[in-house]
């Protein structure tokens, strides 16, 4: 799958996945509002709002991206119906050629860790049978459990060609308090923070697990964090980096460069809000509530020329 995926960003020229994190506020009153008139003010008719917006925003932009990435907590919050709607969608995008990166961050160990693994990427078995339950081409995995934790889906990629992205460096302002912890170095080893110890690991676990050029083991490291991206670079080249904290956190095409490599690959930048709810920004509001799906076009396309002057001008 990491093949696919880096064949999509090649032929789509747009290094970057839209990440489907639908809340209540962002979707628009004209299909909340006909979703509760068909099922009422209830779980079943926010999943319903949630689909159709996120019907529209994938049909609005699937030509020009190569990936998309549920966050399913945004789902689990409306209990099985919203589940349900997690599941169409994954299913839905996929039939539109994208490649779905699952935000589960995931992380156990023993047969809990097993379980996750077949649910969101391997297979289930029933009986005689096996079937494939949740169908996410790469899940988010949190690796703070050590490798217990992380080497059943890394077991699951390596059989099934799906992937995985280890939280290295994570976006959120506090990510330091636990992340940024030195850790002493021993004999001729240098002092080093915890995320580089991390990083180290990741390109450990990925070095059994290579598609043709990068490894089914990717890495999340946040825009916010442009100095320890290019550290983290160096430390995993063959990991595909998945970076989150793009526009509505604050990152920008200019401090990305250092997580790509000099081929122009090896990263894949995440905006979520930035587009999905692009109309109620003031540079979009000129779509109105009627046009979001438009609005999110148009932030899909200021996306992809903004990190592409980046990575030209670098």
């Amino acid at each position: 799958m990491i093949n696919q995926l880096v064949d999509k960003i090649k032929k789509t020229g747009a290094p970057i996945v839209v990440g489907l994190d639908p809340m209540m506020r962002f979707i628009p009153a004209h299909i909340r509002q006909a979703a509760f008139a068909e099922l009422g003010e209830t779980l079943e008719g926010a999943a319903e709002a949630v689909w159709q917006y996120n019907k529209a925003i994938v049909d609005a932009v699937y030509d020009l991206i190569p990936a998309v990435k549920p966050q399913v907590a945004m789902y689990e919050q409306f209990g099985l119906p919203g589940l349900a709607v997690f599941d169409r969608t994954v299913k839905y995008c996929r039939e539109k050629g994208l490649v779905v990166i699952g935000d589960v961050k995931r992380g156990d160990i023993g047969s809990t860790a097993e379980a996750y693994a077949a649910g969101h990427l391997g297979r289930v078995q029933v009986g005689t049978h096996f079937y494939r339950s949740f169908e996410e081409d790469f899940i988010t995995v949190n690796p703070y459990l050590g490798t217990d934790g992380v080497a059943p889906f890394v077991k699951v990629c390596r059989e099934e060609k799906r992937g995985i992205f280890v939280l290295v460096k994570t976006s959120n302002p506090s990510s330091g308090e636990f992340q940024d912890r030195i850790l002493r170095g021993e004999g001729t080893s240098a002092d080093r923070p915890l995320y580089e110890a991390v990083g180290e690991q990741v390109a450990k676990w990925g070095a059994d697990c290579m598609g043709d050029s990068y490894s089914y083991v990717g890495a999340v490291v946040g825009a916010t964090y442009p100095e320890q991206g290019k550290i983290l670079r160096r430390l995993m080249p063959k990991a595909y980096i998945l970076v989150p904290g793009y526009g509505a956190q604050g990152g920008k095409g200019a401090d990305l460069v250092h997580f790509f490599n000099e081929d122009g690959l090896g990263a894949i930048v995440n905006s979520s809000r930035g587009i999905i709810a692009a109309y109620q920004q003031e540079q979009y509001a000129r779509f109105g509530e009627q046009g979001f799906a438009d609005a999110s076009r148009q932030a899909v396309l200021d996306m992809i020329a903004d990190i592409g002057g980046a990575l030209a001008a670098r």
